[in-house]
Formats: structure tokens, C-alpha cells, sequence
């Protein structure tokens, strides 16, 4: 067990987290702390201690969703019967069973297939009555951390990286506003993830349950789009390859497709439109903020630890000199213009199916 009296944190809070997750001695493994998140496992449970600046409304409101029946087998539910506990320095804390992430060492055997089967189920599934919820379904949060994003760039030290900081402010300048945060994005009644990477994808119960979603501080109403944008960025960055991201966006479909066939989402377009034969039109604006977001991001850490660029950085600079570049900007679901996926580096694939 680490000690919660080890450096690099906060004692006291690391402390409070282990009893929250059923420590009496308050000891517990530290598995993160970072401004936005601190986590301490406990056996097979862990606490995670929630931003600073959350709003505690609208989190226990996501709590209470990932807990609701219509999301069983998608996203995974919490261990504990209250949405959140208070820890110290005001910061609120809640309690999940422990699950087994992804290998990152194993690339082939990452699961795009089941990932895009759970955000089609996520996207496709009823929402909760709202009396079964503390409050009202709060917006996604993604443009928003978008928008964190590039603050975070322009707060760090530049050094060498003055250059690669403008191309991604040129790109940021040419995105929808909805995209940077400005104004309210597309009206949908589409739950969405808000921050989906292979990161948020666990196996429970460990270590071969099924893979299930994690980590809902993003998670509202928006564009489902979002959730696929960051693959979709990857792919047009010449990150991620074109049979994975086929295999990603094929289970979408598919699994949109077996939902539509069941009445689910009758009422919500995005969703289908996104597994119909060409996405691109809806996930164009949004793979754009994402690749400006990890570019602004990337760039904020190479400053920040003193260091160069490394490989997926620079390709994501690449990628937002790219999306400047482009004659315009067509707001999704604007057709028109010509679109990121068209300026891939080297060979492209069109369809999906």
C-alpha cells in the first residue's frame, strides 16, 4: 500500500479518499493526482476526488445517470449509495468499483470494436424520467475542455514552441464557435460521454468482465459526434490507422443500426446520421476541436517539461497547420468545403461499412 503521507500530493487528501473507499487507516495505492482528479484504489475499490471547480449539481446528476438502469452494461455504475462525499479543501468525492483499463503496451488488442458499440448504446439508450434525477441533464462538457485546453497552451512557457502555439491558435480561430465554447452547441437530447478515449474503458468485474465506460464528469446532453471525434482526428492525423478506424465506426453503425430497428432514439437524427454512408459532414467540426485540443495540449506539456515535440504532438501540429490552411470551415452539418478527413497524410478510405 502507498503511504498517503508520501510526496507529490495532497496528504490529507489522499487520506480522506482511502477512508471514503473503506480504509480505517486511511491508507490506500494513489493511482492519479492531478488538478482535475485524484483517485486511490482500496481493494477492489477506488475514491476519486472531483475538480475543484465542479459543479456539484450537475455531478451528482451524472453520478445518478451512470447508476440508472437504461445505461446497465455501458457505463459503469458507482460502488457507493451517495452521488458524492465532501473532502477536504472543498472538493467532492465519490466511490467505483475497480476495473482493468486498457493495456496501452498492446495496441492490437486495444477494443475499438467494443468502443463503438457502448457510445452507440450510450447515444441510442432512453433517458432517465426526470424525476429519477436530482436535476436537469446538464450540456456535455467537451468544447468546454477544449476551451481549457488552449488557456492551459497560452499559460505555459513557449520556449521553442512559438511557432507550433500559432499554427494551433490559427486553427482554433477557424472552428464553429460552438466548438470553442462561445455559444450553446447543436439542441439534442443525445447523452454523450464528452471525453471518450481508450482511457475511459474498464473491464468488470476484473479481469475479463465486459468493457464498460468510465469517468462521467463530462457527460450531458450534446452532439454525439463529440465522442467520436477524437478517433476521427487521430485518423485524420495519419495516427490511427484506417482498418481500426473502420472497425471503430463499423460497430457504431451497426449498433445504431440494431437500435434504430428496435424504436430506440426515434426522435434524435445524430445519432443515425452518424452511421449513415458519410459521417463526415457531422464529425468535420468536431475532429477539428479535437485535434486542436491535443495539439494545444501537447504543445502546453512540451513547454511546460522543456522538451521537444514528440512524434503524435508534432502530428497533431501538423494536422491543425492542415485544417488552417483549409479554403473553409463548414459548420457540421453544413455540407461543403472541403473537409479534414480529405487532407490525411498519405493513403484515405471512404465508407465504413
Amino acid at each position: 500500500m502507498a503511504d498517503p503521507q508520501s510526496p507529490g500530493g495532497s496528504p490529507a487528501l489522499h487520506q480522506s479518499l482511502a477512508a471514503l473507499a473503506g480504509a480505517p487507516r486511511g491508507q490506500g495505492d494513489v493511482l492519479a493526482d492531478r488538478p482535475d482528479a485524484a483517485v486511490v484504489r482500496v481493494g477492489d475499490r477506488v475514491a476519486k476526488a472531483h475538480a475543484a471547480d465542479a459543479d456539484v449539481s450537475a455531478l451528482e446528476v451524472r453520478i445518478r445517470v451512470a447508476a440508472a438502469p437504461e445505461y446497465r452494461g455501458v457505463l459503469l455504475p458507482p460502488a457507493s449509495g451517495a452521488p458524492t462525499s465532501p473532502l477536504p479543501g472543498g472538493r467532492r468525492g465519490s466511490v467505483w468499483p475497480l476495473g482493468a483499463p486498457v493495456d496501452p503496451d498492446d495496441a492490437a488488442a486495444a477494443p475499438w470494436g467494443a468502443a463503438g458499440v457502448l457510445l452507440a448504446r450510450l447515444h441510442t439508450a432512453p433517458l432517465p424520467g426526470p424525476a429519477r434525477l436530482p436535476g436537469p441533464l446538464p450540456p456535455m462538457r467537451g468544447p468546454a475542455k477544449a476551451a481549457r485546453a488552449l488557456e492551459r497552451m497560452r499559460r505555459a512557457p513557449r520556449g521553442p514552441h512559438g511557432a507550433s502555439a500559432d499554427v494551433v491558435e490559427r486553427a482554433w480561430a477557424g472552428l464553429p464557435p460552438w466548438c470553442r465554447d462561445e455559444e450553446p452547441g447543436p439542441a439534442s437530447r443525445t447523452l454523450c460521454h464528452g471525453d471518450f478515449h481508450l482511457g475511459q474503458l474498464v473491464r468488470h468485474p476484473r479481469p475479463d468482465g465486459p468493457w464498460q465506460l468510465i469517468d462521467i464528469d463530462d457527460l450531458g446532453l450534446g452532439d454525439p459526434a463529440w465522442d467520436l471525434a477524437r478517433p476521427a482526428a487521430w485518423f485524420a492525423a495519419g495516427l490511427l490507422p484506417a482498418a481500426v478506424w473502420e472497425c471503430f465506426l463499423g460497430a457504431y453503425a451497426r449498433t445504431v443500426g440494431v437500435a434504430a430497428g428496435a424504436g430506440a432514439a426515434r426522435g434524435e437524427r445524430l445519432p443515425h446520421a452518424l452511421a449513415g454512408p458519410d459521417p463526415w459532414p457531422y464529425l468535420d467540426a468536431p475532429a477539428r476541436a479535437l485535434t486542436v485540443q491535443s495539439a494545444a495540449l501537447g504543445v502546453a506539456k512540451a513547454g511546460t517539461e522543456g522538451r521537444s515535440l514528440d512524434e503524435a504532438e508534432e502530428a497533431c501540429v501538423a494536422a491543425c497547420a492542415r485544417i488552417a490552411a483549409l479554403s473553409r470551415v463548414p459548420n457540421s452539418p453544413r455540407p461543403g468545403g472541403r473537409r479534414l478527413e480529405q487532407c490525411r497524410p498519405g493513403p484515405g478510405v471512404s465508407g465504413h461499412r
